[in-house]
């Protein structure tokens, strides 16, 4: 007959466990524990706590820092389950001392983080700055877009939403009238009742919700002035297109030195478009440098690089105000180079769009013909778009809707076709300048650069730390909970490249 050992789960076991020497030199952990405990100013904390006389005694803010680093690295981002990992995780026993905040009091303290964050992802940055992790003359810029904690399903206008509540009433009247004239008949299943009373409540709960949405809230203005779709779950966030589809979300920013890929500026957003993203990133990028003592001229001279996303008239200005080394490429600047000829998607397409070249402009009555022969007459003389002066050609509605090359026709829309040519040059043509530098022997050289540098730190967050969406609500705490993230890339670069943390 086989034996097996002996077992008995009514035994006691005593485990003997020293926390510190869990906490081993070159991991991970021990970095997080040491930045907290001896390079991170924790005492601004302090202010928010008026339990010195009276009150209970509340969790140190470097427990909880703590914690949440960790569990963020692990992929652990919801706060139930980052307070079961303190009380089952031996390495979250360490860096906790055995406490076990609940998951309120791990959530509160991230979605109040607001003061506190950028000082704190400052100290981090000084760290990486003093390990001499940080080059100085290279940086990239890029965004990442995530999933926000609301749905798409509660997107739309103001009059999207009105109409939908006004749908959501008529769904209820329906249910409650099904329900009467099942009742008169007496032929209902209790189960029935039960379900469709369910379903009245549910459809009343909505209802009401955008209702009280609607009257505490006005339209969004995009920055074309002009109405953009609002949220009335989370009215920061906003329907962003993505390689993996559409999402409600945020747009993560991060500026990135080239040296070690040290994320020196953050910012979630919710604008999915990059055109205007770079003069706040800017500024706010020169403000953290100077809270580590460097002059306003530290980027002054940079190589600066981001993709096509970012070519704007504005984003450009201000590259050029801060002399920036910029490397923007427009959205066509692949199929100029000579080096993607041979890739399908670069090369002209055969049925062409008509240009401007095709036209023959006419001095004599100010007017342009069409390459069908027909007439653009002068509609509008002056007409100012981007700092310049326009003027715009009109076509005749009557022959512009049955012509047979109407395919080929410029890009407007609209029964009359019309074309708009550049009059007088008030300003310089920023886009053109860049794409001239683009096409440089230096401009091809270094913009290929940006992918090196910016996307392996969203390799490591969405990947490797598992960050593939907001938990939180509002741009505040998404905010907040980015760049805990993005210290968190910082630190582990400390670990692996910093050798041994310095400490005080």
């Amino acid at each position: 007959m086989a034996k097996y050992k002996k077992y008995n789960y009514s035994q006691t076991v005593l485990l003997p466990v020293s926390l510190s020497d869990q906490l081993m030199p070159g991991t991970l952990e021990f970095a997080i524990h040491t930045l907290v405990e001896e390079r991170m100013d924790m005492s601004r904390f302090d202010a928010k706590f008026k339990n010195d006389e009276t009150g209970r005694k509340a969790y140190d803010p470097k427990v909880l820092l703590k914690a949440v680093l960790l569990a963020y690295s692990r992929g652990i981002i919801h706060s139930r389950k980052i307070e079961r990992a303190c009380k089952e995780n031996v390495v979250f026993m360490a860096l906790t001392c055995g406490q076990y905040p609940d998951h309120s009091t791990i959530a509160a303290f991230v979605s109040s983080m607001q003061e506190e964050i950028k000082p704190l992802f400052r100290d981090v940055l000084l760290v990486c700055e003093e390990m001499d992790l940080l080059g100085g003359t290279e940086f990239a810029l890029d965004g990442l877009k995530l999933s926000s904690n609301a749905s798409k399903e509660w997107s739309g206008t103001i009059g999207d939403l009105t109409r939908k509540k006004e749908k959501l009433e008529s769904k209820v009247q329906q249910c409650i009238q099904e329900q009467q004239a099942a009742d008169q008949k007496e032929e209902t299943a209790k189960t029935d009742k039960h379900r469709r009373r369910k379903q009245i409540e549910k459809l009343q709960k909505q209802s009401k919700r955008i209702a009280d949405w609607l009257s505490e809230n006005e339209a969004k203005i995009g920055w074309q002035g002009k109405e953009i779709k609002s949220n009335s779950t989370d009215n920061d966030s906003a329907k962003m297109m993505t390689s993996h589809g559409t999402i409600q979300g945020y747009n993560g920013q991060a500026l990135v030195d080239a040296k070690h890929q040290i994320i020196v500026q953050a910012e979630a957003s919710g604008d999915g478009q990059d055109h205007h993203h770079i003069p706040p990133l800017i500024d706010s990028a020169k403000e953290t440098m100077q809270a580590l003592e460097h002059g306003e001229d530290y980027f002054e001279g940079t190589i600066f690089t981001a993709d096509s996303n970012y070519h704007s008239e504005e984003n450009l200005r201000k590259c050029e105000e801060e002399k920036l080394e910029a490397y923007i490429p427009d959205r066509n600047f692949r199929a100029r180079d000579p080096r993607f000829a041979t890739q399908e998607r670069h090369r002209p397409k055969k049925d062409k769009k008509f240009t401007q070249d095709d036209f023959t402009y006419n001095q004599a009555d100010n007017t342009y013909t069409c390459p069908q022969g027909k007439t653009l007459r002068c509609e509008i003389k002056n007409m100012k778009q981007y700092g310049n002066i326009y003027r715009r050609y009109v076509g005749d509605s009557s022959f512009c809707g049955s012509c047979e090359k109407r395919q080929l026709c410029i890009r407007k829309n609209g029964a009359k076709k019309y074309l708009v040519v550049l009059f007088e040059i008030q300003k310089r043509n920023l886009s053109k300048k860049m794409a001239a530098k683009i096409e440089t022997e230096r401009g091809r050289k270094l913009y290929p650069h940006r992918t090196a540098i910016v996307e392996p730190v969203f390799a490591n967050v969405r990947i490797n730390k598992k960050m593939d969406c907001f938990t939180l609500r509002g741009k505040v705490k998404v905010n907040i909970q980015w760049l805990l993230y993005c210290m968190l890339h910082n630190i582990e670069k400390i670990t692996n490249f910093g050798g041994c943390v310095a400490t005080t």
